[in-house]
């Protein structure tokens, strides 16, 4: 880690750091009303300043997610005294600190989860949200990380209690959450199971460590999780779909199954056989990551710290990369993700 100067001071309108003039006002990419990709628009905004506890970083490059699909349709709205510009990851160098800062200096090479204001030139966050690049990581590579391992890290393997020799079953393997969910429990010694829309995407799911991938399109996922676990069924199941997915998720889990619920793209509301969480003792649990407390999201970057960061150093596992826009077209990056023909991460490279 850099040594330098972590003083902060305002001089003619613009923050100092460690020597180093940062400008008063950024280029930011708005949501200039709810809508489609193109309500997206670069805006000026000031540069946020970091209080107690938090840091600056000077932005590289920002990950793209589906819950930024949802912000800028005014679905979800950020929570109290967070940023109202999308984005919930980015990585960069540490450009200032606020008081009770002792482990990040400026120049630091980091990435971080953010409770939104990626998309811009520079964002603050509290440190325990904030994490060292893993070994050898470019800055759109890092970009790519926060948000999903995170999100997988707590919802398979804390929430779910993901253990080596059980089997899991993703539902979106090729998306950002998925291509992290099938390697992590992969590495971690589970049996991984993962739908997904084509071939191609199949194929992608198994290159990177699934030993089952269905097409949802031309099979029946139940059949054939029942068929692959000599019809035990999956001990986890991590579910972004929900909609009448619920009910076959009943299905396909194993006695004693958890089903961990993180969207509902297909709707939130169902119709099921309750009868099953009985009779299988099953869990259904769920969570969203945005609105935790800082100290919670502080336990999850210690917890990933210890046991991924080695992994991701080594490149034993990797965010898949899909494709990479300037900052200034984020629309057409919402664009891909909406048309779901991204395998892996879509990223902004900020500069």
């Amino acid at each position: 880690m850099q040594t330098a100067d972590r003083t902060t001071a305002r001089k003619d309108g613009n923050l100092m750091a460690s020597g180093q003039q940062i400008p008063a006002r950024m280029t930011a990419i708005a949501i200039s009303e709810p809508g489609g990709p193109r309500v997206l628009k670069p805006e000026t905004r000031d540069v946020p300043q970091p209080g107690p506890g938090e840091i600056l970083i000077k932005v590289h490059a920002a990950g793209v997610n589906r819950p930024d699909i949802q912000q800028r349709k005014g679905a979800y709205p950020p929570p109290p005294g967070a940023s109202d510009l999308p984005g919930l990851e980015a990585s960069g160098e540490v450009a200032a600190v606020g008081d009770d800062i002792s482990r990040w200096r400026i120049g630091d090479r980091v990435c971080a989860l953010t409770p939104g204001g990626g998309y811009a030139e520079y964002v603050k966050v509290h440190a325990g949200s904030v994490l060292p690049l893993p070994a050898g990581f470019t800055h759109t590579e890092a970009a790519a990380v926060p948000e999903n391992y995170f999100t997988v890290w707590h919802n398979v393997f804390e929430r779910g209690g993901l253990k080596r020799g059980e089997t899991l079953l993703v539902h979106g393997g090729s998306s950002g959450i998925g291509t992290t969910a099938i390697q992590l429990a992969s590495a971690f010694g589970a049996y991984v199971i993962t739908t997904a829309g084509s071939k191609e995407k199949c194929d992608a799911c198994l290159k990177l460590g699934a030993d089952r991938a269905i097409n949802y399109r031309e099979g029946d996922f139940v059949a054939a999780v029942k068929e692959a676990t000599g019809g035990k069924g999956a001990n986890v199941i991590l579910d972004m779909v929900g909609g009448d997915y619920v009910a076959r998720n009943y299905e396909a889990a194993a006695v004693e199954g958890r089903i961990v619920q993180i969207a509902v793209q297909a709707g939130a509301v169902a119709s099921a056989d309750f009868s099953k969480i009985m009779v299988k003792r099953l869990v259904h649990t769920g969570s969203t990551l945005r609105p935790r407390t800082v100290e919670f999201k502080a336990a999850i970057a210690a917890a990933l710290e210890a046991q991924v960061w080695p992994l991701l150093g080594t490149r034993k596992i990797a965010p898949v990369m899909d494709m990479i826009f300037p900052l200034s077209e984020a629309w057409r990056a919402h664009e891909r993700m909406e048309d779901g023909e991204n395998i892996g991460k879509i990223v902004l490279d900020v500069g």
